[in-house]
Formats: structure tokens, sequence, C-alpha cells
């Protein structure tokens, strides 16, 4: 797998210095509430790095878990958002909610969470992401918690996909060109 990439974009340590950092800032921000924080994993490719994020926050935290996508086999977003499993509960307006997400390229996945979210009346709701391509950026959409902001290439690794390969790589890697072109 690693011979599909065109280079490495965050070795393992690099990874692990923003999970530490992005955890210290998270149980800062929430550290004088009482509220239940609710970490939002969004299905599949935050999960590695919200395991990771998880195991080094400090303060009480819920989990819950949405699957949302605009991707379909491909390397373009459809334009379109796809909510295949959303939350069941209904305690939004006591809540703290916190999105955890892998990427924001457009924001426009992003953006119509946040909105679902304020529908819901969640007491507050904000989004963490481990890497924000804001070159690409199509709507207003500026996450609290970033990462590392990274150049418009398709990236793959740590969680990120190409048509479901590559999740497992413990680094974030530039997918070389030929490799996705020759769907």
């Amino acid at each position: 797998m690693l011979n599909d990439l065109k280079y490495v974009l965050l070795d393992e340590k690099q990874i692990e210095e923003i999970t530490d950092r992005l955890a210290a800032e998270i149980d800062r921000d929430y550290a004088d509430t009482s509220r239940p924080l609710v970490l939002v994993c969004i299905l599949k490719g935050a999960v590695v790095f919200f395991g990771d994020l998880l195991k080094k926050i400090h303060r009480p935290v819920e989990l819950e878990f949405m699957k949302v996508s605009s991707y379909y086999s491909g390397t373009t977003s459809t334009g379109q958002i796809y909510v295949h499993l959303d939350l069941k509960r209904t305690d939004f307006a006591a809540c703290d909610f916190l999105i955890i997400e892998d990427i924001v390229d457009s924001g426009r996945t992003l953006s119509m969470l946040m909105q679902l979210f304020r529908e819901r009346h969640a007491h507050s709701i904000d989004c963490c992401v481990l890497l924000d391509k804001v070159s690409r950026r199509e709507v207003p959409c500026v996450p609290r918690y970033r990462g590392a902001e990274i150049p418009d290439e398709f990236v793959v690794g740590y969680g990120l996909d190409y048509d479901e390969r590559y999740r497992n790589l413990p680094i974030v890697g530039v997918l070389k060109p030929e490799i996705y072109s020759k769907s």
C-alpha cells in the first residue's frame, strides 16, 4: 500500500502530536461545564482519529456515531449529503456536541451537520477535524479544532480511504493519481 503513495503527508509522530494538542484544547475548553460532552464520530473515515483522540481526552464524554457521506466510489463529492446512520437521542438541549471528522474540504457535509444539530436545539455544537483542505472550501465552514491544513491532494490512510482501501495505514499520505484514475 505504501508504494501507492506519492508521498507521506503526516507520519505517526506528527499525528500523535496533533491528537495530543487537540485533546488538550478540548479538555481546556470544556473544563468548566457540567453538561455532557458528546463526541460524535463520523463513520467510517474518522474512526481511527476518533479512537486515538478519545483516549487522550481526560474529562468524561459520551460517544455517538453517525454515517454521513457525499462520496461514492470516487475522489470527488457528489454534491449531495447522505445520512446513512443518525443519532437516536432526544436530549440535544442538555448536551454539548463535538463532531469528530477526518477531513473537511468543500465544507458542505460539515456545514449541513452543524445546521442539523442547531435545528435539534443542541446546547452547543462544534467540530474537530484531523485535516482541513481550506483551498477547496465552497461554503463558509471553520472547524473549532483543526489538526493540520493540507494541500488540495487526494489523501488516504489513518482512516481515510480510496474505495475502502488504505484506511489501516498508520500515516496520512497522498495517493498517486494513477491509482485512482484507473477506475
